[in-house]
């Protein structure tokens, strides 16, 4: 049963380049959905899939994390958006025999309530936009170092009387060695497609590819990750700078990095810090950055109470805060 699991779980995570070869990047959707869960993930840049932590959210990041995650965890994060925009989270996780661990998640985004008009700009009224997505997944501990884990995914939207429904899966590998620090994972996320289009064109979700590793090193309490994002998009330029029409390899191959440390002088409590350097290539200002793609943070782990705290700026206009609690039962 490990081998077939194992077999399927990168069959299938090899295999996804293929699937999204002919999408076009720009008509993508649920694109929420790669919204970071986790206060520390946020602090290491808003993508992390090798993470080794206690934190029942990474399922969303990566479901063969969920196998690190304690017996009868539960949750909670908020995350301030651009704009006013709020989001949340919830996870709980719990094992099943000595290798096997159960998941369950929910995440939404809401935008508030804005003006309806008609295309003679005359108000309408209001109206209110809302995504979400049900989550429930397993992981499986294949050997006593990797990991493999799967996540099905409904998820919906509702845009005032226009409603979306799509069905998706996550599939991740873990491998960790715990006594050397390392961690290293495979993920492909979002294979699936929309079940109940928003009008009679469907169009695609953000079937995403990503690796990652984190090491700890040997003689201090600092742990760094390198991240690589959306590994299935090497060919548009425009996908990462729309106002210009080429863009050097060089840039093109940067964008898909994200790197963050953490330093851990105790087991009870972490700083964090992330550099993302799409968001900061995107989201200039008159020629400079303004600590866009800049990400900090930390937290505390006391007794079966942990908290979570990170700050990240998105643009010169708009930080983000995010809160993560976990407490495990």
């Amino acid at each position: 049963m490990r081998r077939i699991f194992l077999l399927f779980t990168l069959t299938i995570t090899l295999f996804a380049p293929t699937f999204v070869e002919a999408q076009n990047e720009s008509t993508t959707i649920f694109n929420f959905l790669s919204l970071p869960t986790s206060a520390h993930v946020t602090a290491l840049g808003g993508a992390n899939v090798s993470l080794y932590d206690d934190d029942a959210s990474l399922l969303f990041h990566n479901p063969a994390l969920m196998s690190n995650a304690p017996h009868r965890s539960i949750n909670l994060g908020f995350f301030t958006y651009m704009q006013g925009i709020k989001a949340g989270n919830a996870a709980w996780t719990m094992a099943a025999g000595e290798r096997g661990t159960w998941g369950i998640g929910a995440q939404f985004v809401g935008y508030g309530t804005m003006k309806e008009m008609n295309v003679e700009g005359i108000e309408m009224g209001d109206f209110s936009a809302l995504d979400m997505a049900i989550s429930g997944g397993y992981s499986y501990t294949l050997t006593d170092h990797l990991a493999g884990g799967a996540t099905g995914k409904f998820v919906y939207s509702k845009y005032g009387p226009y409603t979306s429904v799509a069905l998706a899966v996550d599939l991740g590998l873990n491998y960790l060695n715990a006594d050397k620090g390392f961690s290293a994972s495979l993920v492909a996320a979002n294979l699936g497609g929309q079940v109940k289009p928003f009008a009679d064109h469907r169009e695609n979700l953000p079937i995403d590819l990503r690796i990652g590793i984190t090491k700890q090193l040997a003689k201090a309490p600092i742990r760094f990750s390198i991240t690589m994002v959306d590994l299935t998009r090497w060919t548009s330029n425009s996908y990462y700078n729309p106002s210009r029409e080429t863009e050097k390899a060089g840039r093109i191959l940067l964008n898909h990095f994200v790197v963050g440390v953490d330093v851990i002088p105790m087991d009870l409590f972490y700083v964090s810090a992330g550099y993302n350097f799409r968001r900061a290539a995107e989201l200039k200002a008159a020629g400079s950055t303004h600590a866009a793609g800049l990400s900090f943070g930390a937290g505390i782990n006391v007794k079966k109470f942990s908290l979570g705290l990170a700050y990240a700026k998105y643009h010169v206009s708009c930080p983000s805060f995010m809160i993560t609690a976990q407490y495990h039962l």
